[in-house]
């Protein structure tokens, strides 16, 4: 009896532990790709930015409430320009680069987001007074100021920027470009340096906060042999000079910045690069110890939060579509974004209503070249994809489905080669595998991918089905992995492209995502 009741008693502790912990959020805080976080608070509401690089469009900011879940409320722009590289034409293209880490203020009333491209080697600020529906004004100059923060103090802006040297400029009041007679200064010569003197990635992603009369500098810093860091950097005065601190090494976790609750707690947005599903953010508590910020619990990142539990990322940051639009709608809700800039010409939801149609406008000999693709994340631990398409109007030599779109991709679709089409899988590491031949009289063929992001498995496995109830397995798992010449996570595409003729079109009638 004695032993029946202290099993009980171990029983009920245990069972509320997981019941408390249920009720908490969890790290990562978001299981897929939004890297590169600046947040704001404003009142009781946080606003965040990050970096999707080449996808347009471009620069997205989320909102929440509660610090954990988030959606997708607007984007800064909606395309850099229309080079070659941002059209994918005269076989150019902007994989890794487009616009990197931003910088997400709010000062006097106005929303300011700003960010850089190697592409265009341009500095963008994008301002608004109302974040959630625009209009953004945009003001752009040269050169591409690398990972800067944007400051505001005493009636002036400035910059923070630069890798391992770590500069500030002061800008124009207009902020159309840097002030003529201001001259760039250094104010910390090696922000690497409180990591030890061992070679590495040098300190860069600033981001400059002022709290309580002191200035906090924020970088990331990845030491040889050794891991993603954290490094914060203090001062009395703006110009410096700055003491450094180590503030973070656990997991790889870094590069970001503070965030307060209206409440006064006080929490670190981070990210930590996570394989093929990509850089995933997280939360760290923070508590000061003699005006320095102290990141972590015992200097680890801990597995929950005390804020509320995640409803998931379905449908705030990805989401199922069926294509159906009622009046008013926008086209396109704003978890998608295209591949490079579209061509509008060329794709629809009005030709044929409840449809997205894709139609090819030139011809191509690469997926990753192929204009229109459209795209959404993909989702840890677990993610599926699945569509329906109707195939009766491509054309010989056309080429359509559902991909993974990285550098090392795959994708399972139909291909048309005149005589037949079938059924294949395509990857960048195995090439083509042919499935069944579409049957003569189907129209309609439907597809299925699965990815496994747990433990970093980093697997994609494709499926077909003339019926959409049946499925079969086709060719190899695709072994997903994260390349820096594209610089972001795996993402679920719709595409249609053409090899010989062009004008041919494809209809999905539904893309539906499972967070399994």
């Amino acid at each position: 009896m004695k032993n029946l009741k202290l099993f009980t008693l171990s029983l009920f502790f245990v069972l509320n532990t997981v019941c408390v912990d249920a009720q908490k959020a969890t790290n990562p805080l978001i299981f897929a790709d939004v890297p590169d976080l600046s947040m704001i608070r404003v009142g009781k509401v946080y606003y965040m930015s990050s970096t999707t690089m080449h996808m347009n469009p471009g620069v997205p900011i989320m909102k929440s409430t509660d610090l954990v879940n988030w959606k997708i409320v607007s984007y800064a722009y909606d395309t850099l320009g229309n080079a070659d590289e941002l059209t994918l034409s005269n076989g150019k293209w902007d994989y890794g680069r487009g616009s990197w880490a931003s910088s997400l203020r709010f000062h006097q009333g106005i929303y300011y987001v700003s960010t850089f491209s190697g592409t265009t080697g341009k500095t963008y600020i994008y301002s608004t007074k109302d974040i959630e529906k625009g209009p953004w004004k945009l003001t752009s100059f040269k050169p591409s100021l690398h990972d800067h923060s944007l400051f505001f103090e005493d009636g002036k802006v400035y910059m923070v920027y630069g890798t391992g040297k770590i500069t500030l400029v002061e800008l124009k009041e207009d902020l159309t470009g840097i002030k003529p007679d201001a001259k760039p200064i250094t104010i910390i010569e090696n922000a690497s340096l409180p990591t030890g003197t061992g070679a590495g990635l040098p300190a860069e992603g600033s981001q400059l906060f002022k709290i309580n009369g002191k200035y906090y500098l924020f970088n990331i810093t990845w030491p040889r042999n050794g891991m993603r860091t954290v490094v914060v950097h203090c001062s009395d005065k703006l110009m410096g000079p700055y003491e450094g601190r180590v503030a973070l090494r656990d997991k790889g976790v870094a590069q970001g910045g503070l965030i307060s609750t209206p409440e006064g707690k006080w929490f670190s947005y981070l990210f930590r690069d996570f394989g093929s599903v990509g850089r995933i953010p997280y939360l760290v508590p923070v508590t000061w110890e003699d005006g320095w910020p102290v990141l972590g619990v015992d200097g680890k990142v801990p597995e929950t939060l005390e804020l509320p539990v995640s409803s998931g990322l379905i449908p705030g940051i990805v989401a199922s579509d069926e294509f159906i639009r009622k009046k008013g709608e926008p086209a396109l809700p704003l978890v998608w974004q295209w591949n490079h800039n579209p061509d509008h010409a060329f794709w629809s939801l009005t030709k044929r209503p409840g449809f997205l149609r894709i139609t090819t406008s030139r011809l191509d000999t690469n997926i990753l070249l192929a204009r229109n693709t459209l795209t959404q994340r993909t989702i840890g631990p677990v993610s599926t994809a699945i569509t329906s398409i109707d195939i009766s109007n491509m054309k010989t030599g056309d080429q359509a489905g559902l991909m993974l779109l990285q550098r090392k991709f795959g994708w399972v679709g139909v291909k048309h080669t005149g005589s037949k089409k079938t059924v294949v899988t395509v990857s960048a590491q195995s090439g083509t595998v042919n499935g069944e031949d579409v049957p003569a009289r189907q129209q309609t063929v439907y597809l299925k991918a699965r990815c496994d992001f747990e433990n970093r498995t980093d697997k994609c496995y494709f499926f077909y089905s003339f019926d959409g109830k049946t499925w079969k397995p086709i060719g190899e798992p695709l072994q997903m992995s994260y390349t820096l010449p594209h610089f972001i996570g795996y993402r679920f595409g719709l595409f249609n492209y053409a090899t010989e003729n062009a004008g041919g079109y494809v209809d999905f009638d539904y893309f539906r995502m499972e967070a399994k």
